[in-house]
């Protein structure tokens, strides 16, 4: 489960890039009741999404060329510089280099040898996101890849992950991801093989967030009915809870889930 104290690893801050920062802004407030707060003019249009008065992602217009709007999710370390090394050490690519970010922190972006972008967060003055687990605020990352095998060392070998497969079908062998150092409590995401059939849909590797909600079937209708694309309707995972997926009506993909209670199954 995922908490605002941030360990080494675990997801720390996550934004949306958007090719229209508005109509971005007045989705998510009908999809979650979100609030936006500019960061001011000399943050070149990023600002901050807000659940009850606390932080909870941030969002900005795309900036690379040729860039497709996206979530990003950004993991804590406590060294970017050296983070950015064992990127490009175990086959990853630096989009973006170590740089500061007013008093705030420092950030790097980078890609991982199946194609998927991520980011790292190396926290000064913000120490990450204010609210997580809660109701419309993350509780879970997921990366879909085509070598998860691949996948598996390269974040071990970036942030030293714990890994552990959990088959879920024959076909399908799912893996939590915990901090180093963690408890099976402490997982923060999962990663998966992306089927044939998504790869012939025109899937590609890519992280998503998970947010939290009361009502996962509320949210999917309000979600639908402000814009979103559904790509996963509505279903139950034992043990785990309800949960669906959908594209933001700017191509974004994200996920809701109503958890299970603790211990259930």
């Amino acid at each position: 489960m995922l908490s605002t104290d941030f360990v080494p690893g675990a997801p720390n801050w996550l934004d949306l890039g958007a090719p229209d920062t508005d109509a971005a802004a007045a989705f998510y407030a009908a999809a979650f009741g979100w609030e936006y707060e500019s960061a001011g003019p000399e943050a070149g249009g990023y600002g901050f999404f807000r659940q009850d008065g606390r932080t909870v992602a941030g969002l900005g217009p795309l900036t690379e060329e040729g860039a497709s709007s996206a979530w990003t999710v950004y993991f804590h370390t406590r060294d970017a510089d050296a983070t950015a090394k064992a990127v490009e050490e175990g086959g990853g690519t630096v989009r973006v280099a170590p740089s500061d970010v007013f008093g705030f922190g420092r950030l790097a972006q980078f890609t991982d040898p199946a194609g998927a972008d991520f980011a790292v967060w190396q926290p000064a003055d913000t120490n990450g996101v204010e609210l997580v687990a809660e109701h419309n605020s993350l509780a879970w990352v997921e990366l879909y890849t085509t070598n998860s095998a691949e996948a598996k060392a390269f974040y071990r070998a970036v942030f030293a992950w714990q890994t552990r497969d959990v088959r879920m079908s024959p076909e399908l062998t799912y893996t939590v991801l915990t901090p180093a150092g963690g408890s099976e409590e402490n997982s923060h995401g999962g990663l998966m093989q992306l089927p044939q059939e998504n790869l012939d849909a025109g899937s590609t590797p890519e992280w998503h967030p998970y947010f939290e909600v009361a009502d996962v079937d509320a949210t999917l209708a309000g979600a639908s009915a402000a814009g979103a694309t559904v790509i996963i309707p509505a279903m139950d995972a034992e043990g785990i809870g309800r949960m669906a997926m959908f594209l933001d009506p700017a191509g974004a993909p994200f996920a809701v889930i109503k958890s299970a209670p603790a211990g259930h199954s």
